[in-house]
């Protein structure tokens, strides 16, 4: 793997194209059409999850970065990251309950909940549950959410989703390569995606 400075636009490009606010855009698409095979019904569902999920949490992060309220649209300061995470919490709760009374797939709703769960155990862990005995440690979002989506797919679609099981550990070290992370916070941010996401859409899909 490419390393030192030459590695920084490499870094760059994965982080951006593989950005959480990315495959939370992406993923309830393939679900959603895995679950109806109908394009309408994909596009609206994916939609309400994308929307929720993504849009509107980014479009606050973004405005919050350019008035100087966190470092980044990648909110790379710990300290920044409490009002982003809770619009995404907040967000993401009003998907739910969308899917729910508008009558989605069961998939949809798994997958809403998963995302959920997954956002509720970064903020915890961020702000509240101590990790190597340091209170508030900034796990990897771009790592627990690329990890989760592969986690998700690969229940959906089948162990040959695997494949793109590389992509997580690229993203992984795009991070740990720009200095946003150290090597435990993408590690960790792995297991919570894979094991906390991809359990949680298990059980409830």
């Amino acid at each position: 793997m490419t390393t030192g400075a030459s590695a920084t636009p490499l870094a760059r490009l994965v982080t951006e194209v593989l950005a959480p606010w990315v495959l939370v855009l992406s993923l309830p698409l393939l679900v959603a059409w895995h679950a109806t095979r109908s394009v309408p019904e994909t596009l609206l569902w994916g939609a309400v999850v994308g929307l929720t999920g993504s849009v509107i949490p980014m479009a606050v992060i973004v405005r919050g970065a350019r008035r100087g309220r966190w470092e980044g649209h990648h909110v790379t300061n710990r300290e920044g990251r409490l009002v982003p995470l809770l619009v995404c919490v907040a967000s993401l709760g009003l998907g739910i309950a969308a899917l729910t009374f508008g009558g989605a797939p069961r998939a949809m709703v798994a997958l809403a909940l998963s995302m959920f769960l997954s956002l509720l155990v970064c903020l915890a862990v961020t702000f509240g549950l101590p990790v190597n005995g340091v209170r508030g440690w900034k796990v990897s979002v771009h790592a627990a959410v690329a990890a989760g989506a592969v986690a998700v797919l690969t229940i959906t679609y089948g162990p040959w989703v695997l494949l793109a099981a590389p992509l997580v550990a690229l993203v992984a070290w795009s991070r740990v390569a720009l200095g946003d992370h150290t090597k435990a916070q993408v590690v960790v941010g792995v297991v919570l995606g894979a094991v906390v996401g991809g359990l949680a859409f298990s059980i409830l899909s």
